[in-house]
């Protein structure tokens, strides 16, 4: 083809999954192929579709010239070429050949099965009227008829060609009420409760407006799918006790967005004119607020890779996965939360249709977003038969395909050159002129024309995350398993198949030539139904039994599941990462009873390596192992969990090897620290990766010790020597505080009385203290008993006062002598006998039982006196100050003096 500049390059170093490995680059039409070196090693087959990121970098240090891929499949490598010209070539080559402007162009109508599929019938494989059939429509109940009224998709263009409706409702009439809905999407039926005909109806918003138009032939309607059990074949002869008759319309958007749109025209139903129901706002944003929120997650896991990256100075793919997730900012992103929105909905349905017996109508804007969210997930939960693998394939067929969800416009299959971009060069061979130039197009390139991306949005994959949600609380109610929906993801933006290529049931069986898709296109089903795909797609905890509606167990449910909309996660094995890294640790408790309880830390408050609550000298416990829970079938582990261990079995011997200052404490905080005050201001912290309990026992790890990375389970050494140096400050800056403070209480004569002896004035000029004053500087701390274990830096208020000899410049490097050295020396030590001359050098005393332990700092001879530690052999810190002849020019400030 004429896009492929350079069809095959040699010697390309391909970084990927925290390795780096040389290997031969290959371009074909529709593929993106690397095969290592390493025969051993599986060839990366890479479709264009499904790149969704490619930066062209500058050079390295080394001379490559690499190029960064990132996929919609929340991978990231980077192929680094010896030659820029071959990366300038590759770069354009995968441009243009991942650019499409016409579906005709993608690879599903130009891939062939070889061998071929042992099963087929995919495309076949959804049928309205055996599906309806197996519902009861026509044989349980003739409250509901099929009608061909949109057989050519003249009468709503992106609905199915046949729809199931109430049997009062004439074909005539439900022209009219077309009329009165967006897109002429009418309420239709789309599920029918095997338990008491309930039903789920579908449709778009009124069209209520400004002037709040109503439209009789709608409300017609509506009251006949909301009276559609009393005509069923087998009702029951008296009243269902228990049931209440709550039919709801659920309208799946804000209530303000709701509203707005009657600006618009639209808007929401006035519920004076539809009796015998209620509306309730499910709270789920508009598209475009999904899409924004799924960037925020990658744009996290895309920092994170950079992180690691930049620690080993390496590119993005190559370096180890760090745990360096920060969970924080994943639930900012609200990512979480607009799923738990959607299950809440889906619960609120499926609560309404099971146990009220009630009927739901079913819309959001156009009824073919968050409708389809809400209608599949309420019939997964309510409908055994489509959790199983060839009912979950119908289910999507139905609710998504049929009823026309714009997978071509949301999924972004036809992609853009604003998905491309190429950095400038920082080296300084270019002008500043061809920089600015460079940096201005990269930005034209970001934010003009967006026109392609704004109808995107991860609707099916946020459908997706929730049926795995669901498959994480109920695991053994799924015949299929996790790996399923995430291949059943990977081929929805592949385009290797031709089911999620088109926005409606009318464009996928005409074809954008005339010729179907169906004649031409390979069927994702065939696929998914082959032999060796069903045994690595089956969950081999599934029993069936437990859907039996007819069980009398305690625990049965009749096959209807009740999703918790609060236990919402992160699928972290789409996402390349482990469970701690994505949703954080699992902290396993004790009941009363004796039973294991784990649940799951969503905060800093909940963090068990935050909290304050454990004694200072009590090590942590280590980190449980981040391995999957075995215990829970239907996780399947993730290949990205090893690769922290090997920074953490590298760093290990530089931890052990610092040294521990400890943290300041006040006499406040001693017994019972503050959680406010011992609490990080900044993001909160990760805890210890797996594997630091290997870590010499004989370095324990108080609780308030800020030791570890930021959001990951690695121990971080940078973390250690702020700490350090932190605490090492403080202490300085308190024994300067206190000498200080103390220098404040002499008085300001210079008289040789009693009272002016022991007391401690600040820096005084020379003229106040006399010029026949020599004085040596000498300070004791607070006595501590022989044998405690003692904080040298602990500022608690000593039990008598310290006594410090006057100064006429403590920081000076020349010291005079004072008469009244003795006198004040003998306070310093307590009325004992003679004081030992400072002049004289005398053996360390050693201290008896019941003395005080104290330490004195020495001063050091440089040109600003700040005083050094000197550990003596009586285990007592002494600070002593060196003898120097007088001097006439003093500087107080230690700054110098210039003179005139």
């Amino acid at each position: 083809m004429d896009s492929i500049r350079i069809s095959k390059v040699e010697k390309v170093l391909c970084g990927k999954s925290g390795g780096a490995h040389y290997g031969s680059l290959h371009l074909t039409a529709h593929h993106l192929i690397f095969r290592y070196e390493d025969s051993e090693k599986e060839e990366m087959w890479v479709p264009y579709p499904l790149i969704s990121l490619v930066l062209k970098l500058p050079q390295t240090l080394h001379g490559q010239s690499p190029l960064t891929f990132h996929t919609r499949m929340f991978e990231t490598f980077s192929l680094s070429f010896e030659k820029e010209r071959d990366a300038i070539d590759v770069f354009e080559s995968v441009k243009e050949l991942t650019v499409c402007t016409s579906v005709n162009q993608l690879y599903a109508f130009f891939y062939t099965p070889n061998p071929p599929f042992d099963a087929t019938g995919g495309w076949s494989l959804y049928s309205p009227r055996e599906e309806f059939g197996r519902m009861g429509v026509g044989t349980r109940t003739k409250a509901w008829r099929f009608t061909d009224i949109n057989k050519d998709y003249t009468f709503s263009p992106t609905y199915p060609s046949r729809l199931v409706v109430p049997s009062r409702i004439s074909d005539s009439t439900l022209q009219y009420a077309s009329k009165y809905r967006s897109k002429c999407r009418i309420p239709a039926l789309t599920y029918l409760h095997w338990a008491n005909f309930g039903s789920i109806t579908r449709s778009s918003q009124p069209m209520v407006g400004i002037k709040q138009n109503r439209s009789l032939q709608d409300e017609k309607l509506v009251e006949a799918v909301f009276q559609s059990h009393h005509f069923s074949e087998s009702r029951p002869s008296g009243p269902v006790y228990g049931a209440t008759s709550t039919n709801l319309i659920v309208d799946a958007r804000p209530t303000a967005n709701a509203v707005a749109n009657t600006a618009k025209g639209a808007g929401t139903e006035n519920m004076d004119n539809y009796k015998d129901a209620k509306k309730v706002y499910s709270g789920i944003d508009h598209i475009h607020t999904m899409r924004e929120a799924l960037a925020k997650v990658v744009d996290v896991l895309r920092e994170a890779d950079n992180v690691a990256a930049s620690v080993t100075g390496s590119l993005p793919g190559e370096a180890q996965q760090l745990v360096v997730v920060d969970r924080q900012a994943l639930r900012r992103s609200g990512w979480l939360r607009h799923m738990s929105n959607i299950m809440e909905g889906a619960a609120l349905i499926v609560r309404n249709i099971h146990i009220n017996s009630s009927h739901v109508l079913v819309h959001c804007s156009d009824g073919w977003d968050r409708t389809s969210q809400l209608s599949a997930l309420a019939q997964l939960c309510l409908d055994p038969h489509y959790r199983t693998i060839r009912g979950f394939q119908i289910l999507i067929e139905k609710d998504w395909v049929s009823f026309g969800h714009k997978f071509l416009d949301r999924c972004g299959h036809l992609s853009s050159d604003k998905f491309f971009t190429s950095l400038p060069e920082t080296g300084g061979t270019s002008s500043g002129a061809d920089a600015a130039q460079a940096f201005l197009a990269s930005v034209q390139n970001r934010f003009t024309s967006q026109s392609h991306l704004k109808e995107t949005s991860p609707c099916f994959h946020q459908f997706l995350e929730c049926v795995r949600q669901l498959q994480r609380q109920y695991p053994s109610r799924f015949e299929f398993n996790e790996r399923f929906l995430r291949q059943l993801l990977y081929h929805l933006y592949s385009c290797q198949f031709g089911n999620f290529l088109y926005n409606c049931e009318r464009e996928r069986r005409a074809g954008e030539d005339g010729v179907a898709p169906a004649e031409r296109a390979a069927c994702v089903w065939d696929f998914f139904n082959s032999t060796s795909e069903l045994e690595q797609n089956k969950n081999d905890a599934y029993d069936p039994s437990l859907d039996d509606p007819s069980s009398r167990d305690p625990l049965a449910d009749m096959g209807v599941l009740h999703p918790n909309a609060k236990d919402i996660r992160f699928w972290h094995e789409l996402y390349g990462r482990t469970e701690e890294e994505m949703n954080g640790r699992l902290v396993i408790s004790q009941t009363k009873e004796g039973q294991e309880s784990t649940s799951l830390i969503d905060s800093l408050e909940d963090e068990p390596v935050n909290s304050i609550n454990i004694p200072a000298g009590i090590p942590l416990p280590p980190s449980p192992a981040r391995t999957p829970n075995v215990s829970n079938p239907s996780v399947v582990p993730s290949n990205a969990g090893n690769a922290s261990e090997a920074l953490t079995a590298s760093l290990r011997g530089l931890w052990s090897s610092l040294p521990d200052i400890p943290q300041k404490t006040t006499a406040d905080n001693i017994g019972a620290p503050s959680p406010t005050s011992m609490r990080p201001s900044g993001p909160p912290l990760r805890p210890s990766s797996p594997g630091s309990n290997l870590s010499p026992p004989a370095r324990p790890r108080t609780a308030n010790s800020t030791d570890t990375f930021y959001n990951t389970g690695v121990r971080s050494v940078w973390g250690k020597l702020s700490s350090n140096a932190t605490a090492a400050f403080s202490a300085m800056q308190d024994a300067y505080d206190g000498v200080a403070k103390d220098f404040k209480a002499l008085p300001g004569s210079s008289g040789d009385n009693e009272d002016a002896q022991g007391k401690i004035s600040e820096l005084q000029p020379r003229e106040r203290l006399g010029n026949g004053e020599r004085s040596a500087y000498r300070v004791t701390s607070q006595s501590h008993s022989v044998g405690s274990s003692y904080n040298p830096w602990d500022n608690v208020k000593p039990q008598k006062a310290i006594h410090v000899l006057p100064s006429d410049n403590p920081w000076s490097t020349t010291r005079s002598r004072s008469p009244r050295q003795g006198s004040l020396s003998r306070d310093i030590f307590d009325g004992k006998s003679l004081p030992l001359d400072p002049t004289v050098a005398h053996p360390p005393r050693r201290l008896e039982s019941g003395e005080s332990l104290g330490f004195r700092i020495s001063g050091q001879n440089h040109d600003v006196g700040v005083p050094y530690l000197t550990v003596v052999s009586d285990e007592s810190l002494v600070l002593e100050q060196e003898d120097h002849p007088p001097s006439t020019n003093t500087d107080p400030l230690g700054v110098g003096f210039c003179n005139k």
